[in-house]
């Protein structure tokens, strides 16, 4: 299902559901955060996606880390929650979904690399090689937050 997204768009259209998400901020011994690149639009991002019906939101982080990266992670802790309403994801079928996304520390503990049908290419990204590489601003936010490391989660 294809979607496009609206980041502060004047014109996007008015949101009318909210998922919950989760996405993984996994970082090596080498300081290098774990990054896709989306086959649906593209651009880089760390894992993550919907929280299933029956399942805890870290394990939900979990799963698509593996899912999109072939990467086993454990969580350790949270980086934020992302709740923006002027971030809408509006998808064919007429849903248009309010942004709801909590980001989770995680490390690394197994697997390898893999790409899957939602990245077309994973790799460990050092972090003075994020400005060279197409991030969507909302997933820049979450990235920079993580590396921050601050001691008290964003929330916003």
């Amino acid at each position: 299902m294809a979607r496009i997204e609206h980041y502060y768009d004047p014109d996007a259209p008015p949101a009318n559901s909210i998922v919950v998400a989760a996405t993984a901020f996994v970082l090596d011994d080498h300081d290098r955060v774990l990054l896709i690149q989306r086959t649906d639009n593209g651009l880089w991002a760390i894992p993550g996606g919907g929280q299933d019906v029956g399942e805890y939101i870290s394990e939900t982080a979990v799963r698509e880390t593996r899912e999109e990266t072939g990467i086993d992670v454990e969580i350790t802790g949270i980086v934020g929650l992302y709740t923006n309403p002027n971030h809408v994801m509006a998808y064919t079928n007429g849903e248009v979904r309010q942004q709801f996304s909590i980001c989770l520390r995680a490390k690394p503990v197994g697997g390898e690399l893999r790409p899957s049908d939602e990245s077309s290419i994973v790799r460990w990204v050092h972090q003075d090689e994020l400005d060279g590489l197409d991030i969507h601003p909302s997933v820049r936010l979450r990235i920079d937050h993580g590396y921050a490391r601050s001691p008290e989660p964003y929330i916003g």
